[in-house]
């Protein structure tokens, strides 16, 4: 693993690296993102062992203009309107995949998601190397956001490190939200992650799949996590059966890096995880002293990190620790396929 400053200099040892199915931490204009060849098997299964990310999540690829992201992905109308009116800059648009990069990089329904950075360094990257980069962040999965290098290499393993082949340090950048994710694959574009630019309502977003909804109660925690072990921070679930409250405190455990199967705890009414998370289900609550019987005010003044199932049958209860803890609404409902969820939220 090497070290290089950015310079102009190094712009011509990261494609060197690139080229030869290496792996390259590179400065965006939102977080540090780790490279390699998105048009290269080989690589792609480096990066997919340094990130262990489960196999089927794709990556986004950076390119250099509209006319290079056509090569990879067919526009609709919506998707050039969000090409011409937000790009180059921190979004992330999804459309149909001409299946040109390597596999692993689409998503198994054949979508790939596009970047063009706002960042001099990568958009040369990529236009020397003549072929698009993955866009992903440098952390490991669940990892915190790589703001500065120290956030990435303080974390990860020996295995890990040995699997990177260059680092372009850039300093500390600004602590930015990464980017916003747009599917312009149906009729009306569908916001995937909410991110730096807030397009239409800035707290709501669609979940496709039960990894969606967790990566979603990752990156809200995410950004709260400075108020980790200073205030308690309340996560308040309000949604139907089945709509995905247990799948959003799945995430907060993975963001926690807890090991413990997280199921619902209907029965027990709380269970408690490696001393990190409070999981509370008050659907058999009938009243809110229960949740007060369950010694919440301790959890409050512990500065834990809670969420609470069925959250509406407790609210007054909850809104009584508005001064001591941070607490994030989170509306769960179906979209119209039964297979989506409308997620949206907002503190108290």
């Amino acid at each position: 693993m090497k070290i290089l400053k950015e310079t102009p200099e190094s712009i011509s040892k990261a494609v060197e690296v690139l080229r030869k199915e290496g792996l390259v931490i590179y400065p965006t204009e939102t977080l540090y993102g780790i490279g390699a060849d998105a048009t290269n098997l080989k690589a792609i299964g480096k990066l997919s062992k340094y990130k262990q990310r489960p196999y089927g999540k794709p990556y986004s690829v950076a390119v250099v203009d509209q006319k290079m992201a056509e090569e990879y992905v067919f526009l609709n109308k919506t998707a050039e309107s969000l090409y011409k009116t937000f790009l180059p800059g921190p979004v992330t648009i999804v459309s149909k995949g001409k299946h040109k990069v390597a596999k692993g990089v689409e998503s198994e329904t054949g979508t790939l998601g596009i970047r063009i950075p706002d960042y001099p360094f990568v958009l040369e990257m990529v236009k020397k190397l003549g072929r698009p980069i993955t866009a992903t962040s440098a952390n490991a999965s669940y990892q915190k956001r790589p703001y500065q290098i120290s956030d990435i290499l303080e974390v990860i393993s020996e295995k890990q490190k040995d699997l990177i082949d260059l680092i372009i340090d850039a300093g500390k950048l600004p602590e930015r939200e990464p980017s916003t994710v747009i599917d312009t694959t149906l009729d009306d574009l569908a916001i995937l992650r909410q991110g730096q630019v807030m397009i239409k309502d800035k707290a709501k977003i669609l979940s496709r799949s039960e990894e969606n909804t967790q990566s979603l109660a990752k990156e809200l925690l995410q950004k709260y996590e400075k108020f980790v072990g200073k205030r308690a921070i309340i996560f308040a679930l309000e949604g139907p059966m089945g709509v995905g409250k247990t799948q959003f405190t799945k995430g907060i455990g993975r963001a926690l890096r807890i090991n413990e199967e997280i199921v619902s705890p209907t029965y027990t009414l709380e269970e408690e995880y490696e001393k990190k998370l409070i999981h509370i289900d008050a659907w058999r609550m009938e009243t809110a002293n229960e949740l007060k019987d369950l010694g919440f005010a301790r959890r409050i003044s512990d500065k834990t990190i809670i969420c609470i199932e069925w959250a509406e049958k407790v609210i007054y209860e909850i809104k009584k620790h508005k001064e001591d803890a941070i607490i994030i609404w989170v509306k769960l409902k179906y979209a119209k396929n039964n297979n989506e969820r409308l997620i949206s939220w907002g503190v108290l």
